[in-house]
């Protein structure tokens, strides 16, 4: 588990003139920070925050913005900080929470349920103002009944929990999913095999029905032993691909549920003397800058990160400054990235 945020001092009143003096700023900045008001930059509200929080600076009264139990720190739940989507994410959120005056503290699960449960004791014990979680698995409902009962306001991003209710921000994984497996199979291919993340995740579960429905509509049926679940990352893709290539018989087109798959099995594949596309395609899900370069021009879905990022910031906001028991589902639009890696020109195609 990976956590990251200064730890205050605790002690004596602290005023937010003495916060001021501290930080080298006028009262009126201080104030301006510490109830959220626009007008000052990312630059000096980070700093504000910052001399405030080790000085152990709380508010004596409430008020517009002014809530004597705010910590003005949220907390962010990512599966990792390898996989260069979740970096994205975070970095938007981290922005968008600064120009806010709110902190971020981060922890990745690596996708284990018992450091989830770690990860939501700690953040309640911590008394986070709100959470945005990218790391949920359909079954981890009594680790977020944690913040629940600590009234601890939470926002789904990309994955969300089949048996707690809650914000989300997301894509339409399953048309998604749809509309890259359309593309593939319009090449001709029908050896397909699938590489997704953990089915525990509803994204990656989402996406792999896509992918199957799709392909099954078409008459093409993909057998047991070419639908994978691996980790999210590229080492997950070498695994799958590993699995793939070492039969007799090698699928013609893989489809992943990420960008980071997709560029580990492109790895291995070529590591084992394959041409891409020539000998095997590969697609991917994620659209990361890398991605999409020149370089590799990867076929993928591109999902609108910064987008993602900041709506599930703002949902969190709005929901810690009014509570509510009505949650909202916000889809952002998705599009298909048109590379060479699944044997498209892409000049000709554009």
């Amino acid at each position: 588990m990976e956590l990251s945020l200064s730890e205050p001092r605790q002690g004596r009143f602290v005023s937010a003139a003495s916060v001021a003096r501290a930080a080298g700023v006028s009262a009126a900045t201080v104030s301006y920070v510490l109830n959220g008001k626009t007008g000052v930059s990312p630059e000096t509200r980070r700093h504000v925050i910052s001399v405030a929080n080790e000085l152990g600076f709380r508010p004596r009264s409430s008020g517009p913005g002014l809530d004597p139990q705010r910590t003005r720190v949220i907390g962010l739940v990512l599966p990792n900080i390898v996989n260069p989507m979740y970096t994205r994410w975070a970095q938007g959120v981290i922005t968008a929470a600064a120009e806010a005056g709110y902190e971020v503290f981060t922890a990745t699960t690596q996708d284990d349920a018992d450091i989830m449960s770690q990860i939501t004791s700690t953040l309640a014990t911590r008394n986070v103002d709100g959470v945005i979680i990218a790391a949920a698995f359909r079954k981890d409902a009594t680790a977020l009944r944690t913040l629940r009962a600590a009234k601890i306001p939470f926002v789904y991003l990309s994955r969300r929990s089949t048996y707690l209710e809650g914000d989300f921000v997301g894509i339409d994984d399953i048309a998604a999913g749809s509309l890259i497996m359309e593309h593939v199979i319009s090449h001709g291919y029908k050896d397909v095999a699938t590489v997704i993340g953990p089915r525990l995740s509803s994204a990656s579960l989402a996406r792999e029905q896509g992918f199957i429905r799709t392909a099954a509509e078409a008459g093409i049926t993909i057998r047991g032993g070419w639908k994978i679940s691996t980790h999210l990352n590229n080492t997950g893709g070498r695994v799958a691909a590993a699995r793939l290539f070492a039969s007799g018989q090698k699928p013609r087109a893989v489809v992943c549920g990420s960008d980071e798959i997709a560029i580990g099995v492109m790895e291995y594949a070529l590591s084992r003397g394959l041409r891409i596309p020539e000998d095997v395609a590969v697609t991917g899900s994620d659209g990361l800058p890398h991605s999409i370069s020149g370089l590799i021009n990867l076929t993928t879905i591109i999902q609108p990160q910064q987008e993602m990022a900041n709506e599930a910031f703002a949902i969190l906001l709005k929901r810690m400054e009014k509570p509510s028991t009505l949650y909202q589902s916000l889809t952002c639009a998705h599009q298909l990235h048109i590379g060479r890696t699944c044997g498209c020109n892409p000049a000709a195609v554009l």
